[in-house]
Order: C-alpha cells, then structure tokens, then sequence
C-alpha cells in the first residue's frame, strides 16, 4: 500500500486552487481533491483531476537518466481518482492515469496510460494450461504460489478432493486481493511505457520502457526489485521478487518465480517458470520449469513438459501430439536432465534423474529408473547408456554451480531447493535401475551383444559398466550416511554404535519424491496432503509451512531411509552392526568414492587433451599452441575443477581412515578380552 507519511487530508484552499488554475491546472469538482497538511501548490502544472483525488506534498528533487534532476511533483498529466504519495514525479502522462494509489517517491515519466478498469485480481486467480496444452493439468496462480503447491495441483490429479480444496484456497486468496484500485509502490519507477491496465507493483519496481502489461502482479520489494524492460508485452502475469523481463519478451497466462530471468525476445505462454529459470532467444508453451531450467537459444523450443535443474541445446525440439487427438501428450524430464543440440524427444516420454538426451528419438523413452543416463540415437534407435553421467566432470560441475547461481536476494523464499546429487530419491532409483539390469541380464544371457529393454537398446559392455557404477554409487551414498550418522564421537562398545545408527525418525522409508527441486519422502508428504483433504489444514500459510518443515527434516528423513536400505543392500540389521560392520561398510565407500573420483579426474584431464586445443595458437609455432592453451584455459593442474577432485580425495580417504581407526579402538578391548581367555 502507498507509505504515505500524512493519514489526514484537507481541502483545498481558494488561494491554491486560483495558483493551479493559472499553472494550467483544471478539475471538474475541486471540493474533490484533498490534499496534505503541508502541501504547496508550486510544482504542479498542466494537470487535469476528476474523480477522488488525493495529493500529499512535493519538495524534492529526483534524478533522471543523463544526469537530469528534476523537481518532483506533477507536470502535464490527468489524473482520475488517484492518490499521489510523498515526493513522487509525474511527468508527460499523453493519456491518462487512473484509479491508483501511487507510493512515496514514485517516478511516473513519459507513459500513455496507467489504469485500472473495474474490479480486478492483477493476475491472480488466472488458469496457467500447464504441462498439457489440451488442459486437465491448470492451475490457478498466485502471488506467492511455490513450485511444490504447483506440482501437486498439477500432478496429483488422481487425488481430487486434494486438488479442489487446495484450487479453493487459491480462490479465497484471488478474491482477498481482488480491488478497483491499484497500486504502485513506493519508490518504483515508470519510464517510457505505453500501456499498463490492471497491474499492481510493489516497492522498488523499474518498469522502462514496456510496450504493454495487462492483468497482472509485479512482487518487487527493497531487498528483491523487479525490473521490465523494453518493448516487453505481458498479459495475465505474476512476477515474483527479484525478477527481470526484458528485450521484447513476450509473456502471456505465465508465473515468472523469484530470481528468474526472461529476455532477449523471449517467448513463453501459458507457462510456470520458478527460481531461478533463464530464458533466452527461444519459446516455451505450457511447461513447468522447475528451478533452474535453462534455455539460451533461440532454435529452442520446450513445450508440453515438466523440467528442473535442465540445460536446454540449441535446436532442442519436442512433439507434444502424434496428429491423431490433438496436443494431449506431455513428458518429465527429471531434475538435471540436458539435451544437445537439435535434440528431439516424441512425446509421452519420461528421462530420468541427471540425464543426457541427445539425438531424436521416438519411441516414447522411459528412462526413470536408470538415472545418470545418456540417451543416444544411432540408426533411429534410442541407445540407452545406464549410470554413465556418474563418470562426467560436467555432473559435478552443475551441482556445484547451482548453489552460486541463487539470484534470490528476498529474505522470504518461496520455493524450497535441495541441490543434493546423492539423494534417497536417485539412489532408490539406482537401486531400482541396477536391479533391472541384473535382471535383464540374466533373462537373456551373457553372450548378448545388445539388450533389449522397454523400446531401447543397451549395449552389453554398458549394461555391465552401468550395473558397476551404481552400485558404487550406491555404495558412495550409503557410506557418507553412515558416517554422517556416527560423527566424530568416541564409541566404546558395538552398543553405543548400534545406538547411534538408530534412526531419530520412523518417517523415510520407501519411495521419495522430488516436488519439483525439493526432496521428501512420499509417507511424510501423504501425512501433509491428508491433512489438506481432511480440512485440518485450512490456508496457503499452513500448506507451506508443512512443506518447510519437510524440507528442514530432509536430513534426519534421509538417515531414516538409508538405514533401512543399508540394511537391506549390506544385508544385515543395524541392531546387529558391530565395529567390524561399520569397517566393512567404510571400506566399500573409499573404493567407491575414490573411483568415482578418479573417473571424474580422467574426465577432466580430457578438456586438457592436444585434441581440445585445436584452434589455439593461430599463426604460431613450436608450442604456441600449448602456451595459448595454456594462458586461456589454464594449467590441468591448477584447474579449479581438478584440483576441487583432488582435495576431496584426499579429504574423504583422510576421512575414511579416521573411522576405520576409531572402530579399531571399540574393536581393540575384545581381541585383547579373547586373548587373555586364550
């Protein structure tokens, strides 16, 4: 609302209205317009009021662009039921502004119209077509609407009761904020625009030089400020804090989340874009872009599909209809997916966690239980590749840049992100994935070549390859929980061990979900959502409240899943551990850790192969080509990356040993008891 420092408004005086008059000032009923206890006359010109008008004084100065500094007040504009804040510039309005209440120190310069008509929502409540363009899947968006209320309105269809009351709360929301009049926060600035009808900001907004806004909510504020930039078009829209649409962008039934970027003639509609999703050059229509999805090209085209964490190719393509019912048919690319460039993916198909897509394909992949995958055509089949983005640098490098590239700068953040790599929810699946393969390959044998699994193809060296990998990634996970658990504390006995490794928690087991980058265990999600369908759970504020207490318990939900999976793959019952136990298990995990690592070391030192420095050294000779490498790309030995990789083996080898030699010691009285016996 508008931070006026005056509640108490008066009446003109005769003295004044005869000074506006003569600067050119007009209105219809001046016993209509009130102003501030200390109001001057002086810096308002050329200025028609009718309706309900309230002014609050003008004795500052603000500066423009070029290092212009302009008086504030009002100058050539027609303002119609509208209340001007403190210190704000209004300046060449070439239609008119109308029912609004304009902040302190807001700057409103060369613009045609400014306006609210009728009782509106300013987006919200407005029906986003998301995932599938030929609908079942909408979803009413709203101011501070998260990914992970998004996704269960969006996928949890099979569960009505739950869908309608959470749509209903959406609506006594929309109706809460529905107003005739709106509002421009404090110190926001309105430059260079054309038309904006039924949009309301907040403190802080820069909107320069939109073509035209229509019907929505831009949720700026100090710490977060949204920009717009120019020739940008947006109808049926949100914005949320720290925001930035620029560059001819098209917008239209879209939710833009908190840190996102939208520009350089971007398009996108009937789309959710959530923190921190870029989008560049190319379009979207009826996606779901979870956190973190990318596109920078202007060939690329992501349609009818949910994606998170995802690195969009240049050219990449799908097909959301088989030219039979319609557009009805929609995919999941799974978080940290990647497509290169003129890929192309036939839809239904679902791509597992942290996979690679490259090529055109088909035949409705479905790779959810293989994750870490590459999905390859050669000779119009998918080849499917299990585990093999364990061995890449560039899976590790992605989870390491997502954390630096957070742009939210708002205090309260709206989506909750886990950016683990190793989780319950890919390891479950890789447990899941390992298990089909072993199968597989003792249905069909040894001496086969290529298998065949669920119209794809796997080679046998990858199936082999593929069942190693996840199990030593199994392995790596298990053990970084395990001695997570056990921490630095002195253990004296296999009791106190087997104490410790009990879980603070029954929830955890079974199957997980990821909510659209937060990770949870089904059973405690199922507790929140039958919470939701029973009524005990009444508004928005509660439903996210019971989704950040999911997220904080993410660790100790975690252990409680592990544990049980531990058991299951060591084959032996924590209340059974003992120290040699605990050895056993730690010894897989350094094998596993520093393997995976040292594949991810060979990887790296590819990037640094005479291969990858074709096209250096130009013009020069005897080692120019290794000196320009090296003065662009660096030494291999001193690359970030690399020397990340080496510091984190000798750090969890160090690590390794330091538990190895603490379960030594609980080990040590009992080989001494059984001697002395001896």
């Amino acid at each position: 609302m508008v931070q006026n420092t005056s509640a108490i408004y008066r009446n003109l005086l005769d003295e004044e209205i005869g000074q506006l008059v003569h600067q050119g000032c007009s209105s219809t009923d001046w016993s209509l317009v009130k102003v501030s206890p200390d109001f001057i006359p002086d810096c308002i010109e050329n200025t028609k009021f009718t309706g309900r008008i309230r002014l609050n004084s003008f004795s500052g100065t603000v500066n423009l662009t070029g290092g212009i500094t302009f008086k504030t007040g009002i100058y050539n504009a027609w303002l119609h039921n509208c209340e001007v804040g403190r210190n704000a510039l209004i300046h060449n309005v070439r239609s008119y502004i109308a029912n609004y209440n304009i902040g302190d120190n807001v700057i409103i310069h060369n613009i045609t119209t400014l306006a609210v008509d009728g009782r509106t929502a300013f987006g919200n409540g407005v029906r986003v077509e998301a995932i599938n363009e030929g609908g079942g899947r909408e979803i009413p968006i709203y101011d501070y609407l998260s990914t992970h209320v998004a996704y269960i309105m969006a996928l949890y269809r099979h569960r009505p009761r739950l869908v309608s009351t959470l749509k209903e709360m959406v609506q006594d929301y929309t109706d809460f904020v529905s107003d005739e009049i709106g509002v421009i926060g404090a110190d926001s600035k309105i430059l260079n625009c054309n038309t904006i009808l039924n949009v309301k900001t907040g403190p802080a907004t820069l909107i320069d030089g939109a073509q035209k806004l229509t019907n929505g909510s831009i949720n700026s504020n100090y710490e977060a400020p949204v920009k717009i930039g120019e020739g940008v078009i947006m109808e049926d829209f949100i914005l949320s804090s720290g925001t930035l649409v620029a560059d001819a962008t098209l917008i239209s039934k879209c939710f833009i989340g908190q840190g996102s970027v939208l520009d350089k003639h971007y398009s996108a509609e009937n789309s959710l874009f959530f923190a921190n999703c870029q989008g560049f050059h190319g379009e979207a229509c009826s996606i779901f872009a979870g956190p973190y999805t990318v596109t920078h090209h202007k060939s690329t085209l992501l349609i009818a599909g949910m994606f998170s964490f995802l690195n969009a190719g240049s050219g990449s393509n799908q097909s959301n209809h088989l030219y039979k019912l319609g557009p009805i048919h929609q995919g999941i690319m799974e978080r940290g997916a990647k497509t290169t460039s003129d890929s192309y993916l036939l839809w239904p198909s679902h791509i597992g966690a942290f996979s690679l897509v490259m090529g055109r394909h088909y035949k409705h992949c479905d790779t959810t239980s293989f994750p870490f995958s590459y999905l390859i055509e050669s000779k119009d089949e998918s080849i499917l590749v299990p585990g093999i983005n364990l061995k890449s640098i560039g899976t590790i490098r992605d989870t390491q840049k997502w954390p630096r590239r957070d742009k939210r700068t708002d205090s309260h953040l709206l989506d909750f992100i886990n950016f683990n790599l190793l989780s319950p929810y890919t390891v479950h699946k890789m447990l899941s994935g390992r298990e089909k393969l072993i199968a597989l390959r003792k249905s069909a044998g040894e001496n086969v070549k290529v298998y065949d699994f669920d119209r794809m193809k796997i080679e046998k060296h990858a199936l082999d390859r593929g069942i190693s990998l996840y199990e030593m990634a199994i392995w790596k996970f298990l053990g970084n929980s395990l001695i997570t658990r056990l921490g630095d504390r002195n253990y004296s006995s296999d009791e106190e061990i087997q104490k410790a490794l009990q879980p603070d928690t029954p929830l955890g087991k079974g199957y997980w979900v990821d909510l659209s980058g937060m990770l949870c265990p089904f059973e405690a999600l199922d507790q929140l959502l039958t919470s939701v369908e029973s009524g005990a759970v009444q508004s928005l504020e509660e439903v996210n409240a019971g989704l950040a207490m999911l997220h904080k318990n993410y660790y100790n939900y975690e252990w409680t899943w592990a544990a049980d999976a531990l058991e299951q793959f060591y084959g032996k019952a924590l209340a059974e551990f003992r120290s040699e136990d605990v050895i056993q298990v730690v010894e897989k995990w350094k094998e596993s850790v520093l393997g995976i690592d040292k594949y991810l070391y060979e990887d790296a030192k590819k990037e640094f192969s005479m291969a990858k420095m074709t096209g250096f050294g130009v013009d020069g000779q005897n080692g120019a080509r290794e000196l320009d490498f090296a003065e662009v790309r660096g030494e291999f030995e001193n690359n970030e990356t690399v020397t990340a990789i080496q510091q984190h083996m000798e750090k969890k080898e160090a690590l390794g040993n330091k538990m190895i030699a603490a379960m030594n010691r609980v080990m040590a009285p009992t080989l001494n008891s059984k001697q002395i016996k001896a």
